[in-house]
């Protein structure tokens, strides 16, 4: 059960990717949060996120060949932010062959001027926690509900930052809709409903993917 996530920035690909991983056990591979713990101690990595810049092909397939190899993902996968290019999707059909098969690549649609709402009002913790100024703001004006600390802005979740990164979406990813949609692959999901229901639609589709398997 390996299933990939693509859309714009801001089309809410993480939290639906966690949603599907805790349903249906299988894990939630994001490269958004590997690099965010990479640009740490990579300068190079850094310099990319903070512009809005996609990372170097090659860097990114290196990152997500070496997590493919290990143990967990066996069960099934849910692909968050990977892959992003044209050559990208090509080295991943040559990076798993036949050991591994896609089941699915959901397409989550919103508009730019949604997707830009969306990022721009997004808050962060150091501890992890996320908010959002309109949908899901904190109790504690500008500080966590979890830890107290303060809120802050990442740096490429700032609306200059977004515009530049849904301009590198549209121009290098957003082919991948029709390299997918040829292969027969592709499931379009209705982005700007609730998140609950962009959840179902997924779901509904998964639930009969495994029914027929199961036949």
């Amino acid at each position: 059960m390996n299933y990939i996530l693509l859309g714009p920035p801001g089309a809410g690909k993480g939290t639906q990717a966690k949603k599907i991983a805790k349903k249906f056990e299988i894990v939630h591979l994001s490269t958004g949060d590997m690099f965010r713990e990479a640009k740490k101690f990579d300068k190079i990595i850094n310099k990319f996120l903070v512009t809005g810049e996609l990372v170097p092909d090659e860097v990114t397939v290196d990152m997500i060949k070496n997590r493919l190899l290990k143990d967990d993902i066996k069960k099934g996968f849910v692909l968050d932010g990977f892959p992003r290019t044209l050559n990208q999707a090509q080295a991943l059909d040559l990076m798993i062959k036949s050991q591994i098969k896609i089941d699915a690549v959901f397409f989550i649609n919103v508009t730019f001027e949604e997707a830009i709402r969306r990022i721009s009002s997004r808050r962060v913790c150091s501890c992890g926690a996320s908010y959002h100024i309109a949908l899901l703001a904190s109790k504690k004006v500008k500080k966590c509900d979890f830890c107290g600390k303060e809120l802050s802005q990442r740096d490429d979740d700032k609306e200059d930052v977004v515009k530049d990164r849904i301009t590198v979406y549209e121009k290098q990813t957003k082919p991948l809709i029709e390299y997918y949609r040829n292969a027969r692959m592709l499931i379009g999901i209705n982005g700007l409903k609730e998140e609950a229901e962009v959840f179902a639609q997924i779901s509904e589709y998964i639930d009969k993917n495994k029914a027929k398997k199961g036949k």
